[in-house]
């Protein structure tokens, strides 16, 4: 096709010579049409450059016109059977509707109903069908083949349209369509994708909006990071990621592309489904959603195709020499073009081409009918298909690709196009048969008030040609893998001897530096070594950790192009194309997006990996919750490790910094396992633990360790404890009677930093007033709770049986006394362990409620009242109100260390 004559972009009134405009348009043009689009824009770039030597200021958009990027004659054709394809698809999307209708129709006995989405899938069918029949291969490596398998993050509103295409091939039953959204009976299906809810079906649990994206690019970036380091072959694999334009406003869906960009991910593609709506209403009813999202990715780097009008648009656009057309799709409004698939062809004809009389006379010989036929691009099986194919063999750059839909395409009244299209969940019987009949699906009049499922036999081409297609492409998708083939043995405890031993003689560590040797030693291991994948933003000398840049290396795709500042120095910042540690810069969410590829490695690369982010605790859970409320979706393995954890630790940095409940909010998690351990055996048990459990039992859990930046001496393992290090609480220090037999005994729990705090309360206490005290370490208050919880559970189902001794009860049991516990985080951390003490036990708690602050550290434990002062006088006011001492003791004690009785609760201070 010759290129034609461009319009000209400026108004003529600001045009000091016109002909000469039109003659440097004309040239470009022929530029075009005798050497090609390539040919031209090495011009155009040449005479930019030239520009910009000359100091002018050249006008810059990072958007093009509102056409499809690919011209017609650019176009890959489908090579598939677009008859039986479409066939399929109308099956699709009328069993996608019927299992959710069907769920909203059954009678509830509490009234309840059960949702469900049908429009989003409706404006998605044309792209899945594409990728399910062409592009996207599954991982035959089990049966010989070589392809690891592309990974899909599908739209989680899309998931009726997933399992009606699994009802198709046979790999849901009937009866499971039946219990959509009931799972409680154990065969129901999940409300969106839920590896947790369905373990061989979903990968990605992707309707948390914006976590997707972000955890699909790092996801692309760690198929490189397995490459570069020969731990697997991922050069045929890619990372497929749907979204919907309203989600761009995520902040996270958007976050991380800068990245995608600078690290060249061509194995990452997403498909940004364009139906102008949001949940409520349009994404940019005064705007233009697709021109913005084109301007923030071919701005930070990506290879940007646009799918926006269908094959049946082509030859108006052809015969649009004056560029009239062009302008009112570029001048048209979102709102307005919501406004238009929500009516009719004369709506159209009169609002949209109505706009330019040169645009109107274009469809002056179609019927109303064909206007309203005009397909917006992504229901066009060609245009999908050429759009893909493009996106599919790009190199050097992610792409993504804007594709243009309808929500609610072919609901009709009932939804198309509508503002209430996603809440759309129940369908009249008249919109039923609307479907019906405009997707020509066999069912007669009198079996539609069943709204049934429609299967056609195996041996029809359709089914033939559906079960054809996955096979070419080596099996059925989404799947999932729940355990790796691979196997490890776990180095024995013994190997981690140099954080298990006592310090030497005046010598002091932290529970970081512990953390550091246990990995150190980890790396070491010949065969576990390369699996463990150290993850930092941007902290590494905080936590003592940039003896590694040197020794593995950061990885870098690029390598290190320049000499480090700091090169002549042992330890210096050594960046490698087969770099093992990751390096995230300033960006939790990042590091943990990193450490979730990493953790579900065993499932989506049949790889075992050993993740280990560590971070300023303050700044983990606080900041990517959601994240890892989805690293337990996905069933995630791996070590997550907050930093200079408690509230009274990191004493210099103030209120927003200090960390007081990230072991509250991880304990919501159910499989994610925390401890809060204070000595540097406690570390070492308790990693070398997680090891066995994740890496030897492949169980699915996850794990939430604190650590602290205090230097002190290491008491070193006591043989025998290290199961009750792992479940929770131990015996670290028994007190002594003193002169008197007798002497009144109490017990004193705490973890992290406080602990030490308890020891020397167990001195004043006995020093001063007489008291024994014992201390115990708590590694993990939830830990024992969930376990008094179980026992609870199992007293409360089988009352005629001998009932269960919570393990805090059976710890407590042979030593007397009232209990205090005290930690660095709120109070509600100790609390939940109250049911599970000693019945007849008093039960106190110190916790450091209220915002964080700037001081020394001795101070900071005042003002929270968690220092050994009100521990001790904390035990000597349950001693008394038990009986065992006079309330004046406390007074006394309370006047002996200074304590002011009128100060302000730290949680109002």
């Amino acid at each position: 096709m010759s290129a034609q004559p461009l319009p000209n972009a400026f108004p003529a009134a600001n045009d000091a010579d016109a002909q000469e405009t039109r003659e440097w348009l004309d040239a470009l043009a022929a530029l075009i049409s005798a050497e090609g689009r390539e040919r031209a824009h090495f011009m155009l770039e040449q005479l930019l450059e030239e520009a910009r030597q000359h100091g002018i200021d050249k006008p810059f958009s990072a958007t093009t016109g509102y056409v499809n990027t690919i011209e017609p004659e650019d176009e890959e054709r489908s090579p598939g059977n677009l008859e039986l394809e479409g066939r399929l698809r109308a099956y699709m999307r009328w069993n996608a509707m019927a299992m959710v209708v069907k769920a909203n129709r059954i009678d509830s006995a509490d009234g309840s109903e059960l949702g469900g989405h049908i429009s989003s899938f409706q404006s998605l069918a044309h792209m899945l069908a594409a990728g399910f029949n062409h592009f996207w291969h599954a991982d035959d490596t089990d049966a010989g083949g070589i392809h690891g398998g592309d990974l899909l993050y599908l739209q989680g509103h899309s998931a009726p349209g997933m399992y009606a295409r699994a009802f198709m091939e046979g790999r849901l039953t009937e009866d499971q369509l039946l219990h959509f959204r009931q799972e409680v009976g154990g065969k129901g299906l999940s409300s969106y994708p839920h590896p947790k809810l369905m373990p061989d079906f979903w990968q990605f649990p992707t309707v948390s909006m914006g976590l997707g994206p972000i955890m699909a690019i790092y996801q692309a970036r760690f198929l490189k990071y397995l490459h570069a380091r020969g731990i697997a072959d991922t050069s045929r694999r890619k990372v497929w990621v749907f979204c919907g334009d309203g989600e761009m406003d995520e902040p996270e869906s958007l976050g991380a592309i800068g990245l995608a960009a600078r690290e060249r991910l061509d194995n990452l593609i997403f498909v940004i489904n364009c139906n102008l709506q949001r949940l409520d209403g349009p994404v940019r009813g005064n705007g233009k959603i697709i021109q913005e999202l084109e301007g923030e990715f071919r701005g930070s780097g990506w290879n940007v195709i646009k799918l926006l009008w269908g094959s049946n648009w082509d030859a108006l656009l052809a015969r649009d020499r004056t560029g009239a057309l062009r302008k009112i799709m570029m001048d048209t409004l979102d709102g307005d073009y919501q406004a238009f698939k929500a009516n009719d062809g004369a709506f159209v004809r009169k609002n949209f081409f109505g706009r330019d009389p040169r645009a109107l006379e274009l469809v002056s010989k179609m019927s109303d009918d064909d206007i309203w036929a005009l397909r917006r691009g992504g229901h066009d099986a060609n245009k999908v298909y050429a759009a893909f194919h493009r996106a599919n063999s790009h190199v050097g750059q992610p792409t993504v690709l804007l594709v243009k839909t309808v929500k609610g395409y072919g609901m009709g009244k009932a939804g198309e196009g509508k503002n209430t299209a996603h809440q759309t969940k129940k369908l009249s019987d008249d919109d039923i048969r609307y479907m019906r009949d405009r997707f020509n699906i066999p069912i007669p009049d009198s079996e539609l008030p069943k709204i049934p499922f429609y299967r056609p036999a195996d041996d029809t081409p359709e089914m033939k040609y559906l079960h054809e297609r996955r096979k070419s492409l080596g099996g059925y998708l989404p799947s999932r893998r729940q355990r790796s083939s691979e196997s490890f043995t776990v180095p024995s405890l013994e190997t981690f001897k140099a954080v298990l031993e006592p310090t030497a003689e005046g010598r002091e560590i932290s529970t970081t530096q512990a953390y550091v040797r246990f990995l150190t030693q980890l790396l070491r291991d010949q065969a576990l070594g390369p699996r463990v994948v150290p993850i930092l933003v941007d902290e590494a000398r905080t936590f003592g950790m940039e003896g590694l840049f040197r020794q593995i290396g950061i990885y870098n795709p690029e390598g290190q192009k320049y000499t480090p500042v700091d090169k002549d120095q042992v330890m210096y910042y050594r960046e490698d194309k087969a770099g093992q540690i990751l390096q995230e810069g300033i960006n939790e969410a990042g590091g943990m997006s990193s450490w979730i590829a990493a953790a579900t490695s065993y499932s989506t690369n049949n790889r075992i990996m050993l993740p280990f982010y560590i971070y300023y605790s303050m700044f983990g859970f606080q900041r990517f919750g959601d994240l890892a409320w989805a690293a337990g979706d996905m069933q995630a393995r791996g070590f997550i490790l907050g930093g200079t954890s408690g509230r009274t630790t990191l004493n210099g940095e103030g209120l927003q910094h200090e960390d007081g409940h990230s072991h509250v909010l991880a304990g919501t998690i159910p499989n994610c396992v925390t401890y809060d351990p204070t000595f540097a055996h406690e570390v070492g048990v308790i990693l070398h633990h997680g090891l066995k459990r994740m890496v030897e039992k492949q169980d699915n859990v996850f794990f939430y360790v604190t650590l602290l930046n205090e230097n002190y001496a290491m008491p070193g393992l006591k043989p025998g404890t290290e199961e009750q290090i792992i479940k929770g609480m131990y015996l670290l220090a028994e007190g002594q009677a003193g002169k008197k037999r007798g002497a009144p005994r109490v017990n004193l729990l705490g973890s992290g930093s406080i602990l030490r705090e308890s020891l020397a309360a167990k001195d004043l206490l006995e020093a001063d007033w007489g008291v024994a005290a014992n201390v115990w370490s708590c590694p993990s208050f939830n830990e024992l709770t969930r376990e008094g919880q179980d026992c609870e559970r199992w007293n409360l189902l089988h009352p005629t049986e001998t009932p269960r001794v919570p393990y805090v009860a059976q710890q407590l049991g042979p030593h007397a006394g009232p209990v205090v516990a005290s930690t660095d985080y709120i109070r509600n951390y100790a609390e939940q362990i109250r049911a599970f003490v000693p019945k007849g036990r008093s039960y106190r708690v110190l916790g450091t409620d209220g915002f964080g602050r700037s001081d020394f550290r001795y101070r900071l434990r005042e003002h929270f009242e968690v220092n050994r002062h009100y521990i001790a006088v904390a035990a000597l006011k349950a001693l008394a109100d038990d009986g065992t001492l006079p309330a004046a003791k406390v007074a006394e004690a309370i006047e002996k260390y200074g304590i002011d009785p009128d100060k302000v609760n730290p949680l109002h201070a």
